[in-house]
């Protein structure tokens, strides 16, 4: 195994250390999305909001992450739910990240927690029908299951970019995501696949926290940065985006934490990295 492959994984098993959760089923074989790129025709697209939750998978009797673990939610929160795949996002609202992996981590159900999570719905991985049908069949159905937590995300048509751009800048500055497009005639395709494309400011990614440096002037008896390093092997400091208390209790040293970049530099280092958060390992 190759040296970053190996800080990797034990990143993750350091991760899943400190993120308990049940064993899974089998990891869920969900759609996933590309990175917005010019040449997509707009007018085929539906928008949305992307939001800043945990992504979950309901198989009709159990409640996955995108790993495949088991979210331990209350009773009275699935109970509702009907017999058949559903693809959507807990979330408890914009910049309440950290708040919602709180709750969503637990082994045993936090009743007060819950009680501030939606399941926002986008799709029904079961359709064979185009996704414009399927968002209608999810309508219909958050309106029969009549539960204020089951609800569809909203979607509306989008004509052009710089309609696409003044979204992204109406939903960014009101602290979300981003924007998710659906093709709206296109089946669900698990994988990736310009059937579901992600727009965002900002570019995220994950690595592995190497070591720890410490601060100077202001900070000083704190972190001042951290070293990491990525899936393909490049390692590099980041040592924006922490708050004090972050600086004061840091990411702890085999931890997988979420960047922010605005693209890389030739040597392939992501330029402006700063921290966003630990990474959920769902």
């Amino acid at each position: 195994m190759k040296r970053h492959s190996l800080a990797l994984a034990l990143g993750l098993a350091v991760a899943f250390g400190h993120y308990p959760f049940c064993a899974g089923a089998q990891e869920p074989n969900l759609m996933l999305a590309n990175d917005y790129h010019a040449q997509l025709d707009l007018s085929r697209y539906l928008m949305s909001e992307k939001l800043d939750g945990v992504r979950a998978y309901w198989t009709g009797s159990q409640l996955l992450s995108r790993s495949g673990n088991v979210i331990q939610a209350p009773g009275w929160f699935v109970e509702s739910l009907p017999a058949e795949a559903l693809d959507g996002e807990l979330w408890i609202g914009r910049g309440q990240f950290e708040s919602l992996l709180s709750v969503v981590r637990d082994q045993v159900p936090d009743e007060q927690g819950w009680r501030q999570v939606q399941f926002q719905l986008f799709d029904l991985p079961g359709s064979a029908l185009p996704f414009w049908q399927r968002y209608r069949q999810l309508q219909a159905l958050t309106r029969s299951i009549g539960q204020p937590h089951i609800r569809v995300i909203a979607q509306r048509p989008i004509l052009n970019e710089s309609e696409l751009r003044a979204a992204l800048a109406r939903i960014s500055q009101a602290g979300g995501e981003g924007v998710m497009l659906h093709h709206r005639d296109q089946p669900y395709l698990p994988g990736r696949s310009d059937n579901l494309v992600k727009y965002k400011l900002h570019a995220d990614a994950e690595a592995v926290v190497i070591s720890h440096q410490p601060g100077r002037g202001k900070y000083t008896g704190m972190m001042g940065s951290i070293v990491v390093e990525t899936a393909d092997g490049v390692r590099f400091r980041i040592g924006s985006g922490f708050s004090d208390a972050d600086r004061r209790n840091p990411p702890a040293i085999g931890s997988v934490i979420t960047f922010r970049y605005n693209g890389h530099t030739e040597r392939g280092i992501p330029r402006f990295a700063r921290y966003l958060r630990p990474h959920p390992m769902l």
